[in-house]
């Protein structure tokens, strides 16, 4: 084991946790924010109890680091984001109760509609081009319709 690696001092932790944090605005996956905040809080335990074998210290990151997610996550849960526009990021659920007219006819149960300057594949009865069709539902990227 290299030399330096015996001598981790409170301030070591406190440097990760800075790094995790600056990390964390250069990615958009918001998990660094906890690892970095198990780092510092490694750090202060460190400031408290310097003695600590640095095993120890790595398996209180660990354990910091789970626990941070997985209360993130349950907080989340409890409390989940409300929005005036629901459907932002959600093209296809915008589309559901449009009524459109089928571009192709719906063979053995597939077709397709152009939507403003989208095509998309949709899934219904069988029914001749022209018809008009209203969105009663999405599975991914794929319309399920009815006549209308």
């Amino acid at each position: 084991m290299m030399a330096w690696l015996e001598h981790i001092v409170f301030w070591h932790w406190w440097i990760l946790a800075g790094v995790l944090l600056i990390l964390e605005l250069s990615a958009p996956a918001f998990f660094f924010l906890w690892l970095g905040i198990a780092a510092a809080a490694v750090g202060l335990i460190l400031l408290v109890f310097p003695g600590i074998p640095l095993e120890t210290q790595l398996v209180l990151f660990g354990i910091a680091s789970i626990v941070a997610v997985l209360a993130w996550k349950k907080y989340r849960e409890a409390r989940p984001t409300t929005t005036d526009q629901p459907n932002l990021n959600r093209r296809g659920h915008q589309y559901i109760g449009r009524v459109f007219s089928l571009e192709e006819p719906i063979i053995n149960g597939v077709g397709k509609v152009t939507v403003d300057d989208s095509t998309w594949k949709v899934k219904g009865p069988d029914l001749p081009a022209g018809t008009s069709i209203k969105v009663t539902g999405i599975e991914g990227v794929i319309f399920r319709v009815e006549a209308s």
